[in-house]
């Protein structure tokens, strides 16, 4: 079987990551492996000659027209039998179109798997999603978003995210976690692992914070990631001196198998969410999560299982339960090693790979 993946990703995380575990996974099925991605990205480096053939093309989203007739030829070149499209900017559309179009010499299978549970126009999903066979989630979440909005229950599956129980199950070297950060030997390490967007929470954080010092003084909050909003944020703690002193911003870090087993709580207070990869990196960790009934959040988080699950915006709810996890540290580590239970046997890296496998072979009969 020849499937030819489009990921518009740079950086190798979130969605890029995911695709490239599902390409190692296809080639352990004999799969042939083509990687259509964007000039100079992380995934073309790492997949280059390893485990896919790599078009590295010039991408620039939506509005890049020309992409349809670059992937268009390498379509018609490769004739493979499903192109799988992964992500939204430039792939999904204009990767439909062109694969739409090289369908008709090379009767290719097309699947686009969608990442994100943001609303879309009810009248533009009924014509999108037409250029697709079928429709991967990565959350129930995400897939009640199209049901919602008119899409057909028989051509949306959902298929779970997945995470490498190898590289992130290991145990915690405090003391490097202490030097690293410039904590002091007390320290009891909450952290926030996400862009710096709106729709991801950080504000309801910072609002936590005094409360949560209040009842637990030797709190340090890791803010980890990069975006937009970063400058902002780094605005409002400098300007609070309870903030400054207990928040660390640790910038977009490759190493996080290292530090999340030293972190007490993982906290993602998002709006919005499709499922949360750091989520399930810290569930793997044995981390217990307190998170929001957002998108496909609930599906890593259990209530009360693995985690606490809070209302958006719910601030009081986030220290309540950030202190309750706090004050039990038996109750904790029950809860992390149920994380790491919910992973073994839902989000696994073959349970994923199967997953993908099998709707192949249901569209190609």
């Amino acid at each position: 079987m020849k499937i030819l993946h489009v990921e518009s990703g740079m950086h190798l995380y979130g969605g890029a990551l995911q695709v490239d575990y599902l390409l190692s996974g296809l080639q352990e099925e004999d799969c042939q492996n083509i990687l259509v991605c964007p000039r100079g990205s992380r995934i073309a480096e790492h997949a280059r000659g390893k485990v896919a053939r790599v078009y590295a093309l010039t991408m620039r989203g939506d509005l890049d027209l020309v992409f349809v007739f670059r992937l268009l030829r390498i379509i018609r070149h490769e004739r493979p039998d499903i192109v799988h499209l992964h992500s939204r900017r430039g792939a999904d559309l204009l990767g439909g179109i062109a694969a739409r179009l090289a369908r008709r010499s090379c009767g290719c299978r097309i699947l686009l798997t969608r990442r994100v549970d943001n609303p879309e126009p009810r009248w533009w999903v009924s014509l999108k999603y037409r250029l697709y066979d079928h429709v991967i989630t990565i959350s129930d979440g995400i897939r009640q978003v199209l049901l919602d909005e008119g899409l057909d229950a028989d051509k949306v599956t959902c298929v779970h995210s997945a995470v490498d129980q190898q590289r992130f199950g290991g145990h915690c070297d405090r003391a490097w976690m202490l030097n690293e950060f410039g904590l002091p030997d007390d320290a009891r390490c909450i952290a926030m692992v996400a862009q710096f967007i709106e729709r991801k929470g950080h504000r309801y954080l910072l609002e936590a914070v005094p409360a949560i010092l209040d009842k637990h003084p030797a709190a340090r909050f890791l803010l980890f990631g990069q975006g937009p909003l970063l400058a902002q944020v780094r605005a409002q703690i400098e300007s609070s001196s309870v903030l400054s002193s207990r928040i660390i911003l640790g910038g977009f870090r490759t190493d996080l198998e290292r530090i999340l087993p030293c972190l007490e709580v993982l906290v993602h207070p998002a709006e919005m969410e499709g499922l949360g990869v750091s989520l399930l990196q810290a569930a793997a960790c044995g981390v217990p999560i307190v998170a929001t009934r957002a998108g496909g959040m609930p599906e890593i988080v259990h209530d009360d299982y693995n985690g606490y699950l809070i209302h958006p915006g719910a601030v009081n709810e986030l220290v309540d339960r950030v202190i309750r996890l706090l004050d039990q540290p038996t109750r904790l580590a029950t809860m992390g090693q149920h994380g790491r239970q919910l992973v073994a046997e839902q989000f696994s890296l073959p349970v994923m790979v199967r997953g993908n496998l099998s709707i192949y072979k249901r569209l190609l009969g």
